[in-house]
This record gives C-alpha cells, structure tokens and sequence, in this order.
C-alpha cells in the first residue's frame, strides 16, 4: 500500500502524466508483493474498463458543450441571465452565477469557466467590478458545471460505481442550486458594501427578446432529464440527443456554427475525451490491483477502526477528497479514493446515491482550491490577473461551497429528495 501512494505521489511531484503515474504506481506494488507476473492481465482489464456503453456518454456532452460555446449561446443565456437580476445591485455579478447555473449544458466545470469567463469578465471590468473579484466569482459558480446535470462527474462516478446515473444527476440539482443562490446573495452584499454599478434597465422588449432567444438554449437539461426520467431513451442515448439538439439550436436557430467551428468542436471533443478514457482505463487496472494486494480493504478497516460513527466517518471522508482535491484533478481521485469510500459507505449505511452526490462536490470544489485548482488557472489567463490575488478573492465563495458541502453530507434528504421522488413514481 505504502509502495502504490509513494511511487504515485513522486511520479505525480516529477510531472508524469497522471495516467502513466497509476500505471507505474501499480506495477510497483505487484512488484513489492511479488505478484509481478500478473501484470499480463493489465491490457485486459484496462479493455474492460472501457467496455461500458455508459462512457460514450462521455466524448458527446463534451461535444455538446463546444458547439454550444462554439455556436455563441453562452451570450444568449447572459442576456436572459441580464433581463432577470440584471437591475438590481450586484446585477452583473449575479448575471455570471445565473448563467453558470443555466450553462450547466457544459457538462465540465473547466469548460464553463473558459465559456463564460470569456464573456463576463471583459463585461463586468468594463462596468467598474475588480477584475479578481469578477475572475474569482465565475470560477467558483463554474462548479455548478460538474454539479447542475449532465454532469460528466457523475457519470464517472456512476460508471465506477454501479450507481443510476438518472438519481445522480438528480441529486446534483439542490447542490448546485444551493451554491448558486449562496453565491448570488454574496454577490448582492459585496454590491451593497462597495457600490458596484447598477445595470441600465432594459425595455419589457428587448427582456421578451432575450427570454424568448436563450429558451431554446434554456430548455436543452430539462429535455435530457425528462427523456432520461420518462424512459424514453438511456443517460447514453440522451447525449446523442443532446449533441443533434446542439447543432440545430447553433447551426439552424441561431445560425452561428461554421463547419469549421463543427471541426473543431471534434478535435477538441477527441482531445479531451482521450485524456479521460486513459484514466478510466488506468481505474480498472487500479481496482484489480488493490483487490488482489487487499488494498481498499485494508484502508477501509483502518477508517472504520478510528471511529465507527458515521458523523466523525463521513468529516474524515470529506477532509480526505478536500486534500486531494487541491491536487489533483476529480477524476483522478475518484479513481482512487473510490474503491475504499464503497466499502466504507456499504459498513456505515451511506446510500450510494447520498456517497455520489458527498464525493462530486468534493472533487470539484478542488477545482477552486490553490494550489492546482485548474478554474481559477483559465479565469487568471482570462482577466491577466495573478493567481495569487483570485485565490483571495474566492476564499469566501469557496466557504459557501464548503458550507452547502456540509449541508450536503450531514442533511441527506436534500440530495435525495428528487432521487426519492423518481424511485417512487417511475
């Protein structure tokens, strides 16, 4: 067990791509353990990691969230996002959370920040808001991207887990509400104290305009969760839905996608799902190498042996993600940690559901977390401001993620509700 940490955590410190440093860290172990001849079974687990038609899921909603940034909606939901807060104080700061939450289409909190950071940290600079603070506030509210469904984080864990997608991505909707309206009345009391600008009203016109422009857009979740909940088609089949539905809303109904901009949603899509699907690759060789060395076994047991009760079980489980979190990326650990967090959650009587939706929140708050938190990377690279003073900026909206984190883990019937309605009516 000390060999696989050690060997990962010093490949991981030298730059090895996170992928090969799984694939080293296990050989290590069986090396250590003197199972090395087993390593002939890898390139055939690593195969069946990626024999779930779960996954191609996957490289469509990436798909779907380039065409859409690609086809100029984002704008469109600004705009609907302006006729509803816009006019009252902290409007702008507001516009970028509401639009985060309706851009939850992007499946990836990395792709949310560049999309609407892109546009709203110029828009709220020009209008008078700090440039950190702007860079802060869409980095944090683009979480609600691997939250708010289709979430590709769900799907991963649903994937590695065995867990309904359909009651994960529920489950992700209070979270992601809550940070959302967390996020919007710290918006509001930082406009108060330091008299950020009030948005020009719009005419009932151009806000029936606007509303009726990103309704389209608007409605591209409820049609992939209606379909799902109805029956009417898979998680899976609801992507392809999804990416059709993109390209008619951006080539057809809005007219802003180009074949090239088509070709280039595909390199994009390719490039980021090849990254992806080594590391889901690499989880199942990790899962065959620790049920052979024991491993999750073992760390579960020494979990369990510090305490047995579910209150102190359940901090230490999130103190655990929070600190990986600010190193590493969210499905990197969910690959991990997961193996063990089952088994602890199977002892303590923790719904599988309830783990997914604790454990996704985690991991994507490490997404806003210094050192590595990669959303605060894109949005510095967007306003030119120093990751430093972003960091201080988001430490207060990283406390509201924290506190809807523990509302979350110590109140289950939040994420569970809607997950309960759908068991008991379908």
């Amino acid at each position: 067990m000390t060999m696989f940490f050690g060997s990962f955590a010093l490949f991981i410190l030298l730059g090895v791509p996170i992928a090969l440093s799984l694939g080293i860290a296990c050989m290590a172990l069986l090396w250590a353990s003197d199972n090395f001849h087993l390593m002939s079974a890898f390139p055939r687990y690593m195969a069946a990691g990626l024999d779930q038609f779960l996954l191609l899921s996957i490289p469509l909603f990436v798909l779907t969230g380039s065409l859409m940034s690609r086809g100029r909606i984002t704008e469109r939901i600004v705009l609907f996002a302006q006729a509803l807060v816009g006019r009252v104080p902290g409007g702008l700061s507001m516009v970028s959370v509401t639009t985060c939450m309706f851009f939850g289409s992007a499946a990836t909190a990395t792709s949310e920040a560049a999309a609407v950071g892109s546009v709203m940290i110029p828009a709220m600079d020009r209008s008078g808001y700090p440039r950190d603070y702007a860079a802060a506030l869409v980095a944090v509210a683009s979480v609600m991207g691997s939250i708010i469904p289709p979430a590709i984080s769900m799907i991963i864990f649903g994937a590695l887990t065995g867990t309904s997608i359909a009651s994960l991505f529920l489950a992700g909707i209070a979270p992601g509400v809550m940070i959302g309206v967390g996020l919007m009345g710290y918006a509001y009391w930082q406009a108060i104290r330091h008299r950020y600008p009030v948005s020009e009203p719009m005419a009932w016109g151009d806000r029936l305009r606007a509303v009726a422009g990103a309704f389209p857009a608007a409605m591209l979740p409820v049609i992939i969760l209606g379909g799902i909940l109805s029956g009417i088609f898979t998680p899976t089949e609801s992507a392809g839905v999804a990416v059709i539905y993109a390209l008619f809303l951006s080539g057809v109904v809005y007219r802003h996608l180009t074949f090239r901009d088509i070709y280039d949603s595909l390199w994009e899509t390719a490039f980021l799902t090849a990254g992806i699907m080594i590391v889901v690759a690499m989880a199942n060789m990790v899962s065959f190498v620790f049920a052979i060395e024991g491993v999750a076994d073992g760390i579960a047991r020494t979990m369990l042996g510090i305490s047995e009760n579910k209150f102190v079980l359940l901090l230490l489980i999130n103190v655990v993600l929070l600190l990986l979190g600010m190193f590493l990326e969210p499905i990197s650990i969910m690959i991990l940690i997961l193996p063990v967090l089952t088994l602890v959650g199977s002892n303590i009587g923790i719904d599988p559901v309830h783990l997914g939706a604790i454990v996704v929140l985690n991991v994507v708050i490490g997404l806003v977390t210094p050192p590595v938190g990669l959303c605060l990377f894109i949005t510095s690279a967007i306003s030119h401001v120093r990751i430093e003073d972003i960091s201080r900026k988001a430490l207060p909206m990283i406390g509201i993620c924290l506190a809807v984190l523990a509302i979350v883990t110590y109140v289950p019937e939040i994420p569970l509700f809607l997950p309960s309605l759908y068991d008991t009516y379908r």
